[in-house]
């Protein structure tokens, strides 16, 4: 039995994790460290299919907000 994990699944949930966390007990480094874990899981996911559904739900968004922010 061979036991495989996405690396993608693993920052998710680490992520998650480090989120949960109160703000006052992060250090600057924690903080820094948490960023680089958010843009690699980035990185990872963006060629999925996930990746260019989200990448294209926020694209309509920021769409819809310029519009309707213009006269």
């Amino acid at each position: 039995m061979v036991l495989t994990i996405n690396v993608a699944v693993l920052l998710a949930v680490i992520i998650v994790m480090r989120l949960r966390r109160r703000t006052q007990a992060r250090s600057r480094n924690d903080e820094q460290l948490t960023v680089v874990i958010v843009l690699v899981f980035g990185v990872l996911i963006a060629p999925t299919a996930f990746g260019q559904t989200v990448f294209d739900v926020v694209g309509q968004l920021a769409r819809g907000v310029t519009q309707s922010g213009s006269p």
